[in-house]
């Protein structure tokens, strides 16, 4: 799991999580997340999070159906919040197991994919 590249990570599929999985731990969320490097880990290492500032309202609503869209088909789903009309943050964390999983990083790679054409 450690040392994987963004593209690695968007090559991967989500798993199903119900819990019973251990969550990551600080030093294997701070190596995955050298892979999707504009996200930051919260104190607690429980969430990771990202801003953009796109153009105007309708372009973030169009990048937050993107990621819905991915989010759906990858099975996880993110907390998504749109703020100030145009400031989009997006936070990731594996709820089942009150923390990180790798999941969230799959899943944030992938919107940084999707992220490279909407900004």
């Amino acid at each position: 799991m450690t040392g994987a590249t963004s593209e690695q990570l968007q090559a991967k599929k989500c798993k199903p999580c119900e819990g019973g999985v251990p969550k990551l731990t600080q030093a294997e969320s701070q190596e995955l997340l050298k892979s999707v490097p504009e996200w930051t880990l919260t104190d607690d290492a429980a969430w990771i999070r990202r801003k953009w500032t796109l153009k105007n309202f309708q372009q973030a609503i169009d990048f937050v159906n993107r990621i819905a869209a991915v989010a759906e088909d990858e099975g996880h789903h993110p907390d998504i919040h749109i703020v100030g009309y145009k400031n989009v943050t997006i936070e990731l964390t594996t709820h089942a197991i009150g923390g990180l999983s790798e999941n969230d990083f799959i899943l944030a790679a992938k919107i940084d994919a999707l992220a490279h054409s909407a900004v």
